[in-house]
């Protein structure tokens, strides 16, 4: 059984919806406040049971507010008793601090988090990373998003890949701003970056393990990098004057990576290592790419947006 509700009853029912929203505890005051997901807009609302369980769908520019993210989509529909909202066509995910877009997906309200599936796109709205994959996981307790399925992230001039992507949000600096503070990939994780002293040729500095775990200073710039599992490092060298010394291969168990004010300043293979030395004749050289190597630039659905240092 269904009804439909036209749009002279949309503004009383809308006020019902909320009314009915299901409620979630917050445990951190005293008082125990009750928080509600509420719908803030949509064309139309149709009400009824589907396998002997009641339901309320809203359709049409679809609008839900939960705190401080909203999010958006072409069609909800409210499951009370399993506090889930199962979401369809262009999903729009949002907070003060990133957005993240898709084709399907599903808001359980009574844990905050949710998963969107499909052609996955987002990006930090301060243009500071942009990333995508086939699905993503938002939870807004733990301050995590995780990407999976040929997961990949653009960060400035550097890309970071894998089959899974976990982002971890936490709040820096005097202005309380909310940043990403570590990045772990986990199974074919790859970071590369292009050698921004070098224009020509144009070279990349690349890492590759099992295993990386990016830590960032104020969600911007780079301050350590370690690779676990199967390692490798290539590497550009320069001298006291900055001109080209020649390329570095390096593998090991692990590979630390430390940087000053977001420039790679010194690397530490630990385990199992060997290396080489490439003289500066092979700058350019394909031949000499870790093996997982690609460039992924043009894939990044936000490349209009991406600000270059």
């Amino acid at each position: 059984m269904r009804n439909v509700f036209s749009r002279p009853l949309l503004t009383a029912f809308l006020l019902l919806f909320q009314a009915a929203s299901v409620t979630v505890p917050i445990h951190n005051t005293l008082l125990a406040e009750q928080k509600k997901i509420i719908l803030q807009h949509a064309d139309t609302i149709e009400g009824g049971e589907g396998d002997g369980e009641p339901y309320r769908s809203v359709i049409g520019n679809v609008e839900f507010l939960d705190g401080a993210m909203t999010l958006r989509c072409d069609r909800a529909t409210s499951y009370e008793s399993e506090h889930k909202i199962v979401l369809s066509g262009n999903i729009v995910l949002t907070d003060n601090t990133f957005a993240i877009y898709g084709d399907s997906g599903v808001y359980f309200t009574d844990k905050q988090n949710g998963e969107i599936n499909g052609n996955v796109r987002g990006r930090m709205l301060d243009n500071s990373l942009f990333g995508k994959s086939r699905r993503a996981v938002i939870d807004k307790a733990k301050s995590q998003i995780w990407l999976y399925d040929d997961a990949i992230a653009w960060h400035q001039q550097q890309q970071i890949s894998g089959d899974i992507i976990l982002l971890h949000f936490t709040e820096s600096g005097s202005s309380k701003k909310t940043n990403i503070d570590e990045l772990q990939v986990h199974n074919n994780a790859f970071f590369a970056s292009a050698d921004t002293l070098s224009r020509s040729p144009v070279v990349y500095d690349q890492f590759s393990g099992k295993k990386m775990i990016i830590r960032l200073k104020e969600g911007k710039k780079i301050a350590g990098i370690t690779l676990t599992g199967q390692a490798e490092s290539l590497y550009h060298l320069y001298n006291e004057k900055r001109e080209p010394s020649g390329i570095n291969y390096s593998s090991g168990d692990m590979i630390r990576m430390f940087f000053v004010d977001g420039i790679l300043g010194s690397v530490k293979v630990t385990g199992n290592v060997e290396g080489k030395q490439y003289p500066e004749s092979f700058r350019g050289n394909k031949k000499i790419n870790l093996s997982k190597f690609v460039w992924r630039e043009r894939e990044n659905p936000f490349r209009e947006q991406k600000s270059l240092p």
